[in-house]
């Protein structure tokens, strides 16, 4: 008998087990967001909404008392932008970080050579701002961007906003890959190390400052950044509103050594009209509830503003989900 209820007792303590497991199981949902090279700042933003979404969970299920659902999020290495918002179009990421003109041109169609139409695509909220730099080598003679003509110069790896801002830039300009001695399309991690080898005179990069690719080549072996003031560059700037003059200021860098002027976009956070208002409720609520945290955890952060957060650099439309917080918060 007394075996009998040994087994009984044990075979309850593992379907207890089971069940419990298997309903935090149920209970858990995940969703991914896009985010750039793993020494860039999108990396950084969605590393971040995913600690903030951690923030929240409690120890039941990992949720806080409020929310519906425990919620786990991962924000991996992808090639950028217009990656990211073609993943979210193909269900495959749920959010992802993109720069401000891609965010329009995708919802508008209006370049589709370089990202996908997607009139489904939605805004949550924007980052920081990003200036476009040229960041050319020591010793290179590059100070212009009539200078970048005969040299080796990295372009940017296909599916990436700085590739896609880069050629926009040479459209502008009326030239093509042949006005450089050579093109490259390397990544934001590996572009810095190459510039410092000599493998390459200058690379364009969209990225928020300070960052730590740029101070690799800047810092690290006397590479510098390159105002850039060009008349199709006012234009560009004067014709479109995800366009805006941004300025580094001296300091930034070791070889900063005074401001330089270039223009620039804004990093924003989408999604898909698909995605359920739940989650992205949750997601906005996360990080706006948690707001000073998410400024520490990178320089870019410090002036997010939750008034400028919900409109600037934003063409698409807000998902309903984020209104819905965006009201109940009050800054809307």
């Amino acid at each position: 008998m007394k075996k009998i209820l040994s087994t009984l007792s044990s075979a309850l303590v593992l379907f207890a087990v089971l069940f419990s497991f298997n309903t935090i199981a149920k209970s858990a949902e995940y969703f991914s967001i896009g985010t750039g090279g793993p020494t860039g700042v999108y990396f950084q933003v969605g590393n971040a909404i995913c600690k903030m979404v951690a923030k929240i969970q409690s120890k039941e299920h990992g949720r806080k008392k409020g929310t519906d659902k425990a919620y786990r999020c991962s924000a991996p290495s992808t090639g950028g932008s217009t990656y990211n918002i073609g993943q979210i179009m193909e269900g495959e990421l749920q959010f992802g970080v993109a720069q401000s003109d891609w965010q329009y041109h995708a919802y508008n169609g209006t370049k589709p050579d370089k990202v996908k139409p997607y009139n489904k695509l939605r805004a949550v909220f924007s980052a920081h701002p990003e200036p476009f730099q040229i960041i050319a080598g020591k010793g290179s003679g590059i100070n212009s961007w009539s200078d970048l003509k005969g040299k080796k110069v990295n372009i940017g790896n296909p599916g990436s906003g700085q590739r896609g801002t880069f050629e926009v830039l040479m459209e502008n300009h009326g030239v093509n890959k042949s006005f450089f001695g050579s093109t490259s399309e390397l990544t934001s991690s590996e572009q810095s190390g190459a510039l410092c080898d000599g493998k390459i005179d200058a690379f364009g990069y969209t990225v928020g400052i300070p960052n730590s690719g740029v101070a690799q080549a800047a810092d690290g072996c006397g590479s510098y950044i390159v105002d850039l003031q060009t008349g199709p560059v006012k234009k560009m700037v004067s014709d479109n509103d995800y366009y805006a003059w941004a300025t580094i200021p001296a300091g930034t860098y070791k070889t900063t050594t005074k401001d330089v002027k270039t223009f620039g976009v804004m990093a924003t956070v989408v999604t898909s009209a698909d995605v359920p208002d739940e989650l992205v409720y949750a997601v906005t609520r996360a990080v706006f509830e948690n707001l000073e945290d998410f400024r520490d955890d990178h320089p870019s952060f410090f002036a997010l503003d939750p008034k400028k957060m919900i409109k600037d650099g934003l063409s698409a439309p807000l998902h309903p989900g984020a209104i819905k917080y965006y009201k109940e918060a009050g800054v809307m």
